[in-house]
């Protein structure tokens, strides 16, 4: 992100992209222009006046509408929530990347509640994905996957519950970081599902990713589970390359399922690497059913005041879904947190061996927008409920993951995850950055 221009002339140039695409892309379900700009010309006046600006001055961005934004309502993609109060600040990551000089733009469309793989949303539309309109972005951070990717802005945020960083990144062609579990600050998000939720960004580029990540990091007091940690700058790690990493194959419940596309993919990144060892993930399949078990129960109690009082403006197939979250024994979910301890042990003695493993973003390259069912590994299976068949089981324990584009001509985009031990982003940036450095994972072009 160099500075190559005036804050407020890549503000503009942003605004107008926006204007010109995004009655197709419907990625944006609200614009900060005037907020936008007077941040911008207080950056110039900065730079002019020869004061310190931060690392991403003048850089414009957007978040997924669940991200408070002073002075709207934060609707999570709902309609019940724009008849709720408008936010008193902005959330925390918006604030630090704002410090760091970065001009918001404003909220993107996403899933209803976040309870989404396909970034379709039944109140206001679905975004749509830049590289053929008639495909889905995935989601929920569809909005945000749309936006980047059509070069309205360079920068978004996103929030991974269960792959909605990832599934977006993998299907829309971009490079997507979802942190290790409370790396980063959730606080001044609408949450969806406590014990998964992340945040993070996606861009074109892993310098972006970098750039952003670092930050956004920092302990924060307002989200019970940000890690006191002290920040670990990533970006000077990019120059580092991959010597000394260890990199591995998820075989095994990776290696299945899925179409053949999303298998190439990944030989392919591995083949780029130079990797050769295959590691099973123990217990993956089991833990993907304990996620849906926990992901079910956690979001049907957080949203039972709004069953009980809205329930028609619910979109159906959500309100269905947290209904039957709601009618799950309490026993499941114990039994489901008891087993996600022991798979997060059996998964970190696979790290003791290696430092990355390399695992398919989404079964498949973009679906059609409407498609309800898909053919995997001959079996159809219903498109939203199994674009996250391979993102579910690595949130589930909190992995930092980046997820990577690969791209054939003629082809849409899928992308690969490239996953470390928990607070090592630094090992999965330094792979994504060889990787785009050789020409194997690169954004296509906006």
């Amino acid at each position: 992100m160099g500075r190559k221009m005036t804050a407020l002339a890549a503000t503009e140039a942003a605004l107008a992209r926006i204007a010109k695409h995004d009655s197709v892309l419907n990625s944006f379900t609200g614009v900060t222009a005037d907020r936008a700009r007077a941040k911008a010309c207080g950056v110039d006046a900065a730079i002019a006046a020869g004061q310190k600006v931060g690392p991403l001055a003048g850089v414009p961005f957007a978040v997924k509408n669940l991200f408070d934004i002073k002075g709207l309502p934060t609707r999570a993609g709902s309609k019940i929530n724009l008849d709720g109060p408008k936010a008193a600040r902005d959330g925390a990551l918006v604030r630090k990347l704002e410090a760091a000089g970065a001009i918001l733009l404003g909220g993107l469309n996403m899933g209803e509640y976040a309870y989404d793989f396909t970034g379709e949303n039944a109140h206001y539309g679905p975004s749509r994905n830049p590289r053929d309109p008639t495909r889905m972005t995935g989601g929920s951070s569809g909005g945000s996957g749309a936006a980047v990717a059509a070069g309205e802005v360079p920068l978004a945020l996103g929030s991974d519950t269960n792959g909605s960083i990832r599934v977006p990144s993998s299907l829309c062609g971009l490079f997507g970081l979802k942190p290790t579990y409370g790396r980063l600050s959730r606080a001044g998000s609408f949450p969806f599902v406590d014990a998964f939720d992340h945040l993070g960004p996606l861009a074109r580029s892993t310098e972006d990713l970098a750039l952003s990540f670092d930050a956004m990091q920092g302990w924060d007091p307002d989200d019970p589970v940000c890690t006191d940690r002290e920040p670990e700058p990533t970006l000077p790690r990019l120059r580092d390359g991959i010597d000394g990493l260890r990199i591995a194959v998820a075989g095994d419940y990776f290696a299945k399922g899925g179409e053949p596309e999303a298998f190439e993919a990944v030989a392919t990144v591995a083949k780029a690497l130079g990797a050769t060892r295959t590691v099973v993930l123990p217990q993956a399949a089991v833990a993907r059913s304990a996620a849906y078990v926990i992901t079910a129960i956690e979001g049907a109690q957080l949203h039972l005041p709004r069953l009980r009082t809205r329930p028609q403006d619910f979109d159906p197939e959500t309100r269905e879904r947290f209904m039957a979250g709601a009618l799950l024994p309490g026993s499941w979910y114990a039994k489901a947190q008891r087993f996600r301890r022991h798979y997060r042990a059996g998964v970190l003695k696979v790290f003791d061996e290696v430092d990355v493993v390399l695992a398919p973003a989404t079964p498949c390259r973009a679906p059609k927008l409407g498609q309800v069912m898909m053919k995997l590994g001959g079996v159809d299976l219903a498109v939203r409920a199994n674009l996250g068949v391979f993102t579910q089981p690595i949130s589930f324990i909190g992995l930092p993951v980046v997820a990577v584009p690969t791209r054939t001509p003629g082809a849409m985009p899928i992308g690969v995850q490239v996953i470390a031990r928990p607070y090592h982003e630094q090992a999965a940036l330094r792979v994504a950055a060889h990787l785009e450095k050789a020409g194997v994972c690169v954004a296509a072009p906006a």
